[in-house]
């Protein structure tokens, strides 16, 4: 039974230890990505509402050809004005990606504003647990943040989710640079 197990471990550790170098190579890319989207955020921002526009435009008209198959109009009605709408949301954010941005923006400081004041309230009902207090903390500057971007709103849309995307990329990338380590660590280990 043993044996089979190593077998299947030395089997695994190959296959990820084969990828290691591919997997290291993409999270660099995705650091350097990450990095100037900290150093452009306006540009990293305006990709991200230009790429989410693209995306509704070509989905309200797949909702538009839809809702013309539905058989009959009288039916496809509420499909056809949601796909007309996705349509109309998605033209904008293409053409006016700045207007885009300032919604996108306004959107995730009151999401950070309401996901704060839940997490705080969440905190106290798991108090005296191991952990209440981070779960408070994060909370805390969830809805600090939160504040923030309205607070600037909406010049903040100019670098708040060029930011968050370079953040995001950063914490991604720099994990998929560990786990092409740990991949190639592990096949020395296991031969």
């Amino acid at each position: 039974k043993m044996d089979g197990m190593r077998e299947t471990l030395t089997g695994w550790a190959k296959d990820a230890e084969k990828n290691a170098g591919l997997i290291i190579f993409l999270g660099v890319l995705t650091v350097i990505a990450g990095f100037l989207s900290l150093v452009m955020p306006w540009a990293s921002g305006v990709g991200v509402a230009f790429v989410v526009g693209f995306a509704m435009a070509v989905g309200g008209v797949a909702r538009l050809i839809a809702a013309f198959s539905a058989g009959s109009f009288g039916r496809g009605t509420l499909a056809f004005i949601g796909g007309a709408l996705t349509l109309l949301a998605g033209v904008i954010l293409v053409a006016r990606p700045g207007v885009g941005l300032a919604v996108l923006t306004l959107m995730v400081g009151a999401y950070l504003l309401v996901d704060g004041i839940f997490g705080a309230v969440l905190a106290f009902h798991v108090r005296p647990e191991k952990g209440w207090g981070w779960m408070l903390v994060s909370a805390a500057m969830g809805f600090l943040l939160g504040i923030l971007l309205l607070k600037e709103w909406p010049l903040s849309g100019l670098w708040a989710i060029g930011t968050l995307v370079g953040i995001n990329m950063l914490f991604a990338g720099f994990a998929m640079i560990s786990i092409g380590s740990a991949a190639r660590k592990l096949m020395k280990q296991v031969i």
